[in-house]
C-alpha cells in the first residue's frame, strides 16, 4: 500500500464560473433597466432565476451551455413575437454578452453583486422627518413631471390619480424607515428601498398572487411570515431596518420579515448598482388614491 503522501487527491469539480448572483444595468433605446441573474450549480445543471426589469423573479427552464457561452431563453417565441435570448460568457468577474429578439441586439454586462455583510449599528441618530407637511421639497418624480399627481394636502403625501413614481432627492445607505400609509380597497404601489427593493403596498380582493407578492412583501422575494387583516382605507404603520440585504419589517406592531436577507433586486429598481446608497421612491405609475404622512428615517451614528 502507498502511503498516504503518495496517494493521489481526488480531483474537485471546478466550479461553473456562471455561478453566482448577478447585477446588470441594460443600456437600451428606452432608458437603462435594471435586471439580476441568480445562478447556482445542482448535479452539474445549472439552476437560474431571472428578474427583469419589471413584474417579479422566476426560474428559467431553458438553459444551455454551450462551450464557453452561457444561453438563456427568457420569454419563447410566440405568433406575435420572437423568442428573446440572452447569450453570455464568464470572464474578469463579469459576464458579457448579448440579448436578441429578432433582429434586434443589446449588449449585456453583468457585475457580480455584492454581499453586503455588515454588523448592525449600535447606535441610530434619531427620527428625522423627510415630508415637510407643505410641499414637495426634498422629492422629485421619475420622468416627466408633467404626469405626476403627488400633491400635498392637509399635510399628507396624496398620489390623486395614476400617474408619475416619486423619490426621494436624498439617498441613503442602512437606515431606520418610519412611514404610515392609507391605501384603498383596488390600490397599488409600492415603497422602494434604495431604489431597489419593493415593499408591496396593495389591497386587491380579487387577486391570486402568491404570498410573497402580497401586501407587506419584498415583492417576488419575500413573504411575510404572517399575513395580517386588510386594512384598506385605514392607516398602517411600517418599520423598516435595513443594514446591507438584512431587512425586519415590522407592520402595524407584528414584526412580518425578521432579519431575512434581500437577495436581490426588485422588478421596477432604478438601477443595480447594490453596493451604493439610493433613493426612496414610492410607485405612482399603477393607480392613485393611496396616501402617507410620517415618513421619518434614522441612519447609523457615527
Amino acid at each position: 500500500m502507498l502511503p498516504a503522501l503518495m496517494t493521489p487527491a481526488t480531483a474537485q469539480p471546478k466550479a461553473s464560473p456562471f455561478a453566482g448572483r448577478w447585477n446588470f444595468n441594460i443600456v437600451s433605446p428606452g432608458g437603462v433597466r435594471a435586471s439580476w441573474l441568480g445562478i447556482t450549480e445542482k448535479d452539474g445543471k445549472l439552476d437560474v432565476w431571472y428578474q427583469p426589469a419589471s413584474g417579479n423573479v422566476f426560474q428559467l427552464k431553458d438553459v444551455k451551455v454551450d462551450g464557453q457561452r452561457l444561453v438563456l431563453t427568457l420569454n419563447q417565441a410566440a405568433a406575435n413575437r420572437p423568442a428573446t435570448t440572452w447569450e453570455l460568457e464568464a470572464a474578469g468577474g463579469k459576464l458579457t454578452g448579448s440579448q436578441r429578439r429578432g433582429e434586434n441586439s443589446i449588449a449585456l454586462e453583468g457585475v457580480r453583486a455584492p454581499l453586503l455583510n455588515r454588523p448592525a449599528p449600535k447606535q441610530w441618530t434619531k427620527p428625522e422627518p423627510l415630508l415637510n407637511g407643505k410641499n414637495l421639497d426634498g422629492w422629485e418624480p421619475i420622468g416627466d413631471p408633467t404626469k405626476s399627481r403627488w400633491v400635498i394636502k392637509d399635510g399628507l403625501l396624496v398620489n390623486e390619480d395614476h400617474g408619475a413614481n416619486l423619490k426621494s432627492i436624498r439617498k441613503f445607505d442602512d437606515f431606520k424607515l418610519h412611514f404610515e400609509v392609507n391605501c384603498p380597497d383596488h390600490a397599488n404601489s409600492g415603497m422602494y428601498l434604495r431604489g431597489r427593493y419593493e415593499i408591496q403596498l396593495e389591497y386587491d380582493p380579487t387577486s391570486t398572487s402568491p404570498p410573497e407578492r402580497r401586501m407587506g412583501s419584498i415583492y417576488g422575494r419575500i413573504a411575510p411570515k404572517q399575513e395580517l387583516p386588510s386594512m384598506a382605507g385605514q392607516w398602517e404603520t411600517f418599520d423598516v431596518t435595513l443594514v446591507g440585504r438584512t431587512l425586519t419589517l415590522v407592520r402595524n406592531g407584528a414584526t412580518i420579515i425578521d432579519r431575512q436577507e434581500i437577495e436581490g433586486i426588485t422588478g421596477g429598481a432604478l438601477d443595480a448598482n447594490e453596493g451604493e446608497p439610493g433613493a426612496f421612491y414610492i410607485q405612482g405609475d399603477h393607480t392613485g388614491g393611496l396616501k402617507f404622512r410620517n415618513i421619518t428615517i434614522s441612519v447609523p451614528r457615527r
